[in-house]
């Protein structure tokens, strides 16, 4: 939100970046030329079927011919999403180039070379993503409405879907101190987690000190192939705090809209993205007491929504709270604040409310919160969003923020 009245969204669903006009989608033959080196080609399949394979470290995926391909040897500054129709090889680069967010997702593919003999296939129904390990390569398996589609493509290249387990809770590293998510100052949030060099340049030459990290969620768009509990905690030991974001099912009617997974069963919905955050949060060594915000995007109030998005953030927050840790919400100030404290009475509140407020203010007040309610530290504001900032010659599109929360004394 930018000014009073708040647009349709603080944030598109499909933003666009500088390097956006630069990259189109590449030609079958450059892309069989340019991917030699990672020992994978994309051929067509037959127009007879419309689709095409790509051969990559011993397995062959065919996907529908319409599907960009993407070879990170050649863009490394490429954003691996999911919320478009794609095709990644390789590993993601030091510096991808991403809009501050990217909501929804879809059926995509990222393939990396791995040196391992290890056979693995998991699911994660909540989040709706297939993980697989083979010799030589690692797959990373995206699907939105189409299941089925990601299930034959895996099945195809060998890697049956209709074998995958459950994706079990890993067992998790030492937990950081609870302050990793306590922080009074500024703070940024970007798609993906910025590379080790970048987040060192960002802390010796910018005012921010806290990090927007997206843990999971069925409506996270980027790859988070550095987000891991190692990148977390040398950001800790580093003087970096986490805002940890979890994007789950959004109302039907909202600005994320049809790139989105809807939400349609509020209370099981929010109980089993509780369940799955703090399974994500405690891999990243994000234990009990620190805060987890789900991210609500801006949508039309009306009764039903109303309804539907309180009744949400109810199980979300009493089943966090039941798991030892903290709730946050993310939300406009135009649509999920007024009806949090339109019903302040008669609703689980979360712990910490992040709000969006695109005014340029850098505080924690607004003309929409009263001042008795999450009042004992517990508010940040994002202030602006979708800006590109250059610290230490590292640039970043980001969402600004303001933070003021905990430490927190009580248990959640």
């Amino acid at each position: 939100m930018r000014t009073i009245p708040e647009p349709p969204s603080p944030r598109s669903p499909f933003p666009r970046t500088r390097s956006a006009a630069r990259r189109t989608v590449r030609t079958l033959a450059a892309l069989t030329a340019t991917v030699a080196a990672l020992g994978a080609t994309a051929v067509p399949a037959g127009a007879e079927d419309g689709s095409t394979r790509i051969s990559y470290r011993g397995h062959t995926f065919t996907v529908p011919a319409d599907w960009q391909v993407v070879d990170l040897e050649q863009d490394p500054t490429a954003c691996v999403r999911f919320d478009r129709h794609a095709v990644y090889l390789g590993t993601p680069g030091e510096h991808q180039d991403c809009p501050a967010r990217v909501l929804g997702r879809t059926e995509a593919l990222l393939l990396q070379p791995v040196e391992s003999s290890e056979r693995s296939l998991t699911e994660n129904s909540t989040s709706r993503t297939y993980r697989a390990t083979d010799e030589r390569i690692e797959v990373t398996a995206a699907y939105g409405q189409d299941r089925a589609a990601i299930r034959r493509i895996l099945d195809g290249a060998g890697l049956s879907a209709g074998a995958a387990r459950a994706e079990a809770s890993a067992a998790a590293p030492a937990p950081l101190p609870a302050d990793a998510t306590s922080y009074r100052g500024r703070g940024f949030d970007a798609c993906t987690a910025p590379s080790q060099s970048s987040m060192d340049a960002w802390m010796d030459d910018s005012s921010y000190n806290a990090v927007g990290i997206y843990i999971g969620g069925v409506n996270r768009g980027c790859s988070q192939a550095r987000l891991t509990a190692q990148w977390v905690r040398n950001q800790y030991a580093n003087g970096w705090r986490f805002l940890p974001f979890y994007v789950g099912p959004q109302p039907a009617s909202g600005s994320c809209g049809s790139a989105c997974t809807a939400l349609t069963s509020p209370t099981a919905q929010g109980t089993a993205a509780a369940d799955d955050a703090v399974r994500q949060a405690a891999a990243l060594g994000l234990g009990k007491g620190t805060v987890l915000y789900n991210d609500i995007e801006a949508y039309p109030r009306s009764t039903a929504v109303t309804t539907q998005v309180l009744t949400y953030l109810k199980a979300w927050t009493e089943r966090l709270h039941t798991l030892g840790y903290r709730s946050g919400a993310y939300g406009s100030t135009a649509s999920l604040v007024t009806d949090l404290v339109a019903h302040a009475s008669s609703t689980t509140l979360p712990d910490v409310l992040h709000f969006a407020h695109w005014n340029d203010q850098a505080n924690t007040t607004d003309a929409a919160l009263p001042a008795h309610l999450w009042a004992a530290h517990q508010r940040v504001h994002q202030y602006a969003g979708n800006r590109t900032e250059t610290h230490g010659g590292v640039t970043i599109n980001i969402d600004r923020n303001q933070l003021d929360v905990g430490p927190f004394a009580d248990q959640p």
